[in-house]
């Protein structure tokens, strides 16, 4: 079945040059002392915010610091296209609207910090742009006061890049509650194919091997491995431990799983998961026999006005055999507990989610695909990077029914056990925002171990 069409909107290589005047005035913005940064918005899509570098006024090219640097990424669906390619008086059409401030960023006493230098806007044609990039400006652009007088004029120039490119994906649905052990459903237009089913179990916190029930069995290797990555704070009382859901193909053999190896229990004195003390889950492949790692990911209650599932996501490094419980850390944000929201992978944004530090990092998968199932043959794993959109999974919030809907970049799935695991790891956020519940409150029946329900 083939990925449904995305586009991908970038803004980057930023920079500007702020003249000098000859006669100090007050008016004049010294670069050296006052930094700049930008807000650019898209139609009705969310503001994002970037720092802008400032260069001297005799610069003609950039440096390496500020070439290839991406300050602003928005996503567009096949509906968001359509809607902007109508016909109708109505459909607003697509602009980029970048204001430029000098000063620091945020609020004083609910007023803007930065100073604003001038505004610039790029129409957009994204027509064609689901199968080929299109570039909408590359170069250097006046803005403020003497934007529009002669070269003579001492004006200030923003440099920016605007680009559109392919970002086709796989979407899936889950049918129901992971907890309640649904179908997983591949989703094109108004074309719903099943493709995975899930199986929402309660691991023996005492059998650590999680073995794959359709993988041969190895009584000498039976070490108990997951324990490497999860604690020994398994006590009695409150706690939520043992979670698992299983990812099988429609053949019926396992193909991922999310396994909760730390469990969800409440600070000393609160009824709340603190940071300090977060729960774990660990994501799973299937390879070389047995369940291997492939990420883990950690997730607790933030506090605040209102309170947030503050998560961390890592990928585990294949140690050829090897145990070894570091990881690299691809995103790290906050979900709201009341309304949900989405957990993006996402290496190439300025969104707050993926690394920090903006490097590509390559992916370090455990095994070739078992089954060497490469029916979705798209990807180059293993081969590629994790750079750009990954996957991103909306979840609902406390209280609501989900059914997750996960979006898995194409580049980035070259077999069934590539979208299993992202699949897997959407499972094991959404039923994050039920380990994170606070310690006062009941779960559902589903979600209780049946010595709890006798309790």
């Amino acid at each position: 079945m083939d990925p449904c069409p995305f586009v991908r909107v970038t803004v980057g290589n930023l920079a500007l040059k702020i003249p000098v005047a000859s006669k100090p005035a007050r008016t004049v913005v010294h670069p050296s002392s006052s930094p700049c940064f930008c807000k650019v918005k898209l139609n009705n899509l969310p503001v994002q915010t970037a720092v802008v570098p400032c260069l001297p006024p005799e610069t003609q090219t950039l440096d390496a610091n500020s070439h290839g640097v991406i300050a602003a990424t928005f996503h567009l669906s096949k509906s968001d296209l359509d809607r902007v390619a109508s016909k109708s008086i109505f459909a607003a059409k697509l602009c980029l609207k970048i204001s430029i401030y000098t000063g620091r960023r945020g609020t004083t006493c609910g007023v803007n910090s930065g100073r604003l230098l001038g505004r610039v806007s790029v129409p957009l044609d994204l027509a064609g742009t689901e199968s080929k990039p299109s570039v909408f400006h590359n170069g250097w652009v006046s803005v403020g006061k003497g934007a529009g007088k002669g070269s003579g004029a001492q004006i200030t120039q923003f440099h920016l890049n605007v680009k559109a490119e392919p970002d086709p994906r796989f979407v899936f649905q889950f049918d129901g509650e992971p907890e309640c052990s649904p179908q997983v459903f591949q989703i094109r237009g108004n074309i719903r194919q099943p493709v995975f089913t899930c199986k929402f179990s309660f691991r023996n916190t005492g059998d650590r091997t999680q073995r794959c029930r359709s993988l041969q069995s190895d009584q000498s290797s039976s070490r108990s491995w997951l324990s490497s990555f999860g604690s020994d704070r398994e006590r009695p009382g409150r706690e939520r431990k043992g979670w698992s859901i299983t990812v099988h193909d429609l053949s019926g053999s396992p193909v991922a799983a999310a396994s909760m190896v730390t469990p969800f229990v409440p600070s000393p004195g609160s009824d709340r998961v603190s940071r300090s003390n977060p729960g774990s889950w660990l994501i799973l492949r299937p390879g070389d026999g047995t369940w291997q790692p492939w990420g883990r990911l950690e997730a607790w209650r933030e506090r605040g006005g209102a309170d947030g599932l503050g998560y961390r996501f890592e990928l585990i490094p294949d140690t050829n055999g090897g145990m070894s419980a570091g990881g690299i850390v691809l995103a790290e944000s906050t979900l709201s507990l009341n309304k949900g929201g989405k957990f993006v992978l996402d290496l190439g944004s300025n969104s707050g989610s993926g690394n920090r530090s903006g490097a590509p990092v390559v992916p370090n998968s455990p095994a070739c695909s078992p089954k060497s199932s490469g029916d979705f043959g798209y990807g180059l794993w293993p081969y590629c990077l994790y750079r750009g959109f990954v996957m991103s999974a909306r979840v609902e919030g406390e209280g609501r029914c989900s059914k997750p809907t996960v979006e898995v970049s194409v580049q980035h799935v070259s077999c069934t056990e590539d979208a299993a695991a992202y699949v897997a790891l959407a499972a094991a956020v959404d039923l994050c925002m039920d380990a994170c519940r606070l310690f006062s409150q009941r779960l559902r029946k589903e979600l209780c171990q049946p010595s709890d329900l006798l309790g």
